[in-house]
């Protein structure tokens, strides 16, 4: 114990902190022991899978998040890994906002407070923290640049190296982008309004804003050496402006104005809620202040698709703990004014009606499959109907054929089924949802007749392919059924 406590000294690390980390760790194991089973990590999977296999990131296999999450998964290599880095980059995210805490607040109560609501929003299944989101991971970097420009010494260095970090977070996932203006906003309030303040606060943010653009830019440079610019930018940038308003198809035809008058009206919230803070800047204290911008650009990213996947919301998770910390410990006239961010904070989940996963159960049945009362089979199936026949199938293919084979897998389990079988599609697309936004059938069916996969196999949830049946009519042959899923294999005298 003795060895333990020096250790934890020099990491700098409080005992009470020591315990939340540990107690974190303890609250991730059940993720270790997750099948191959959700969707986003399937899909993160499988281009990993390619990206060991050489294979080019949007013009090889396509998906339209940045590149850094599938180097995430391509050096995991499988899913227990995966779950591994999470819980590692869960860990930095929790110690980097225990440092932000107390970087803002000597009240050691409202720092363990707010830490251990912090730990638990991105820990617990409740938000999806048990999942390797994006999120999970550029949480990490956002906070290590939040930490550098409220904590350190503001030279260059310090500076650009925290715009590094936040580039590398926009390179996880877009929104992080919102995180970059928090400490920048934040100090234009904080500062008294001199000209060698103003001054000196853009100079700063110029070597931020610098920073930021570095990794991007390398990228940008490693893409068109590669000769597949064109496909990057794409699939990051253009396609993902269309991503902001599909959730609302029945916009489409209305003009940009109608269209967008839902993210002009969450902008403009966002301005008129930065301008009450900074109006009445003199009577509040910096945590407030920092975590009520900090909320509302949160917010802002979080609602940027009005999408309801929970996962989003652990972009919000770090200002919300500060609030809530603040609403618990603070006896003060803070107390009573946080309720107006935290009650903005938690009408946003409501009216976008975002889902969320229970949590108790998650852990029972852990505890129930480690004490042998439940099996291996019924375990898995809790988290998916159809996840053990993806086993099956996964374990069909791969011992049916080669590594270098294609296989093509038409159905909303694909991306399971490839990660499981470490076989990848003809095509660049590896979930259904992909060719039905970005592709159509036609354009498939010739890609496929053209490459000729080893294996193509529907599951029995794949909506209608007819274009398909003519070519497994003349080139392929139904081998094997697998509670309802069909597999069929090239003949020898298919070209």
């Amino acid at each position: 114990m003795e060895k333990i406590h020096r250790f934890l000294e020099k990491l700098h690390i409080p005992n009470w902190l020591a315990i939340i980390l540990f107690a974190v760790l303890i609250l991730r194991i059940p993720s270790f022991f997750e099948p191959y089973s959700y969707g986003d990590e399937m899909i993160y999977m499988t281009l990993g899978q390619g990206i060991r296999q050489g294979i080019p990131l949007y013009s090889g296999l396509y998906d339209n998040k940045p590149p850094i999450l599938y180097l995430i998964t391509a050096a995991a290599g499988s899913l227990v890994w995966f779950k591994i880095f999470l819980a590692i980059a869960g860990l930095i995210s929790i110690g980097l906002f225990a440092k932000i805490v107390k970087e803002i607040s000597g009240n050691e109560k409202f720092q363990k407070v707010a830490t251990i609501i912090f730990a638990l929003l991105t820990t617990l299944p409740l938000l999806e923290g048990n999942i390797a989101n994006a999120e999970n991971f550029m949480m990490a970097t956002s906070l290590g640049a939040i930490y550098l420009l409220l904590a350190k010494k503001p030279n260059f260095k310090n500076l650009f190296l925290a715009g590094i970090l936040f580039g590398i977070s926009f390179l996880i996932k877009v929104p992080a982008l919102f995180d970059l203006p928090v400490v920048i906003i934040f100090w234009l309030i904080t500062r008294q309004l001199k000209k060698e303040n103003i001054k000196k606060t853009l100079v700063n943010s110029l070597s931020v804003f610098l920073g930021f653009l570095l990794p991007i830019i390398i990228t940008f440079v490693w893409f068109l050496a590669k000769g597949h610019l064109p496909e990057y930018l794409r699939a990051v940038f253009l396609q993902n402006v269309g991503y902001v308003s599909s959730w609302r198809p029945g916009d489409v035809q209305k003009s940009f104005f109608a269209k967008n008058l839902p993210l002009l009206i969450r902008a403009f919230i966002v301005f008129a809620g930065t301008a009450l803070v900074f109006i009445f800047r003199k009577k509040l204290s910096k945590n407030f202040v920092l975590a009520s911008v900090w909320t509302l650009l949160a917010l802002f990213a979080v609602t940027l698709s009005e999408r309801p996947y929970p996962h989003y919301l652990l972009q919000a998770a770090a200002p919300i703990a500060v609030l809530l910390g603040i609403f618990f410990t603070e006896k003060s006239l803070e107390q009573s004014l946080v309720v107006i961010p935290l009650f903005i904070a938690f009408f946003v989940p409501v009216y976008y009606k975002f889902w969320y996963y229970p949590t108790a159960p998650y852990y029972l049945r852990f505890i129930k499959f480690v004490t042998g009362n439940l099996s291996r089979d019924d375990y898995f199936t809790k988290f998916d109907a159809a996840t053990i026949r993806n086993y099956k199938i996964a374990n069909f293919l791969a011992v049916s054929s080669y590594p270098t084979d294609k296989v093509f897998v038409w159905g909303p389990d694909s991306p399971a089924i490839y990660a499981l079988s470490r076989r990848l599609p003809p095509i660049k697309y590896v979930a259904d949802y992909h060719i039905n936004d970005y592709s159509n059938q036609g354009e498939v069916k010739a890609a496929i007749s053209q490459s000729k996969p080893r294996f193509i196999v529907l599951t029995p949830e794949a909506s209608a392919f007819p274009q398909i049946n003519s070519l497994l009519k003349q080139d392929y042959l139904l081998i094997n059924k697998i509670d309802g899923a069909e597999i069929y294999v090239k003949t020898r005298n298919s070209n």
